[in-house]
This record gives structure tokens, sequence and C-alpha cells, in this order.
């Protein structure tokens, strides 16, 4: 076993802090990562904080993990020593049932081993990235490409798959009008990849507040949701609508936004259960969906296609003492539009 230094809440609702752990040995099949950059995700929040209940303390968050191959196990053929590489929310599955053959690791049967907050196969509690170092088998960790910054790559890990696999799979694309809801870490990925993808894309957000971050970011539209009249003006427009918001919305009227057979997909995801009338989906066909995360194969295919198109997550790099601080401007949308935490500064 090997200490090494983290931030962790040592309980429910307390501010992170600065700690040790210990990390397993580097085994047969395992590289050792010397993490660089590790960005805070809204997720890292609603768990640290118990806000989706089951929280396993003391907690180290971090599922957007960019660093560096530091060691290798004498099995792994994928990587070597200085290699850059990442890993994002999950780092193992049970390889055997017939989503992890597929490559859709993220839906094992048996339950994928998240990279923090979750026991591993042997029992032990998983700790994320916000620590120095990562032990993790070779098959859940991905190259990142040369053309993009460790530091705007880190939220890739799951911002970016978690908008890139929705967007793939619902088709968008030259010809297809997509609606992004909420301008945040993940909907400014989600303005990225569609934009890049082909898709006329409009920003739906509570306000102009960010029109012009919208446009820039590769928006082709941007309405304020706190104006009824945008319900009434695009009603019926698109195609596919993906919300990135952890807020409770108004479903109906969301569905309302979409073309005959639309589907809106969620990857935001409230702490409370959702209302929704029947009538919202059986009129127009459409439907209403979710997204997680991308298995393995398809995060790297995500990684190469951002290296392809130039494109990288907004970043603001902090140091790890102002951690807390970032939790409550991430809450208050005080933030364009990921915070990445320097793993030096642990």
């Amino acid at each position: 076993m090997t200490t090494v230094a983290a931030y962790a809440a040592p309980r429910a609702k307390a501010p992170l802090e600065r700690t040790t752990i210990e990390r397993r040995p580097v085994g047969e099949f395992d590289i050792l990562i010397d993490i660089k950059f590790a960005g805070i995700c809204h997720s890292d929040i609603h768990q640290a904080r118990d806000g989706w209940g089951q929280g396993i303390f003391p907690m180290v968050p971090g599922h957007e993990i960019a660093g560096i191959v530091a060691e290798t196990g004498p099995g792994v053929t994928r990587f070597k020593v200085g290699d850059r590489v990442g890993v994002g929310c999950m780092v193992d599955s049970c390889g055997q049932c017939d989503a992890c053959l597929m490559g859709r690791e993220q839906h094992c049967a048996e339950g994928n081993t998240q990279t923090y907050n979750a026991l591993d196969r042997g029992g032990e509690p998983t700790y994320g990235g916000y620590s120095t170092h990562l032990v993790v088998t070779e098959k859940f960790a991905v190259t990142i490409p040369e053309g993009i910054a460790l530091d705007e790559a880190a939220p890739l890990l799951c911002a970016g798959i978690t908008t890139y696999s929705p967007l793939k799979r619902w088709g968008a694309g030259p010809g297809k009008k997509v609606a992004v809801v909420g301008l945040g870490g993940l909907g400014h990925m989600a303005v990225k990849i569609a934009h890049a993808l082909g898709a006329e894309v409009t920003v739906l957000s509570q306000s102009l507040r960010k029109k012009d971050d919208g446009l820039k970011l590769g928006a082709d539209h941007y309405y304020a949701t706190s104006d009824p009249k945008t319900f009434e003006e695009l009603a019926g427009t698109f195609d596919v609508i993906l919300s990135t918001v952890s807020a409770p919305l108004d479903f109906g009227a969301y569905l309302g936004l979409l073309r005959t057979e639309g589907t809106l997909v969620n990857v935001g995801a409230p702490e409370e259960p959702i209302s929704l009338n029947l009538f919202s989906l059986i009129l127009g066909n459409r439907s209403i969906a979710g997204s997680a995360i991308g298995g393995i194969a398809e995060t790297q295919e995500m990684l190469d296609f951002c290296a392809v198109h130039g494109l990288g997550a907004e970043i603001e790099v902090i140091e790890a003492s102002q951690v807390n601080e970032a939790y409550e401007r991430v809450l208050a949308s005080d933030v364009r539009y990921r915070f990445v935490i320097d793993t030096a500064t642990i």
C-alpha cells in the first residue's frame, strides 16, 4: 500500500479537508497515475453532501482525472510510463455481462465500480481524483491526445462523455435542431460538441446573462426560459433537447418544444422525483429519456473527436485549498465553466 495526500469530506455535509489515503499496490494489469488535474463536477457536491444518499465517508471525490503514467504492472500493454492518461466515472466492471462485452461498462449487470464513493471488488472503498496518485486497471484508463491540454481535458472525462454520448445516440448532426438546457459545466460542453457534430444549436437558460458566452461556444440561438414567450415561440422546434441541469423542470413545457417524435434527454439528475402528465408524451409521439456516461471505448472516441475539433473545457484552475469555496461558487452558478484542481497544491 502507498500513502498519498488527498482532500476528503470526513462526513456528510462537512467541509473537505486535507488528509492522507492508502492506494493499493500496482498489480499485474494496473497503472499508477500521477494525477495532475481533477475537475469538480456538480455530482461531487451532491455526493459529498450525501444528496443522493448512501454516501461512504470519509469521501475523496473526483472523477474527472488527467495525469501521467508513473508506473505500470508487468502485464500492462496499453500504456507506458510517461503517457498522458485520463480516468472518468468508473474504474472497474465485471467484464463478462452483455453490457460489458458490448463496451457499455457503465451499464454492467453487476454494477460498475465508481471511481469514488463505492466499494471495489474486494470490498474496499474507492477514493477519487482529489488526490496526488491513483492506481487503476489499464482497461479503465484512456489516452488523452496531445491536442488537448491536461487541465482542459480533465472535465471531458465526465462532462465531455456525458454530453457526447447522448448527442451521438440521438443523432445530433447536420439538419438536426438541438437545444441544450443550462449553460454550466455540462451544458457548455454540450454546446461545443453539438456544434462540432454539425447540428443547429440553441441554448435554453434561465436568463440571457451568458448569451455572449453561449454564442462564442458555438450556439446559433439563445433564449431565456424565464420568458414565457420562449415556450410559445419555440413550440414544436427541436429534434433533441439535452437537459444538463439538476434542478427540477416543468417537463410538460419542455416536451412541448419538441418536434413530433422528438426526445428530451436528461443527463442532469435532480434529487427529487419528477411529476409528468403522460399526454405530454402521447401527443406528438414524444419521448423522455435519460443518459449516463459512455463506455471506455466511447470515452476514447470522444477524446479523439475533441482533439480533432480543438475542443477542451472552459476552466478555472484552483488550488486544492479553495475546493470548499469552489463548491459554493458552483452552487451559485459562479464559474465559467468548470473548476479544475491543480493537484500539485494538495
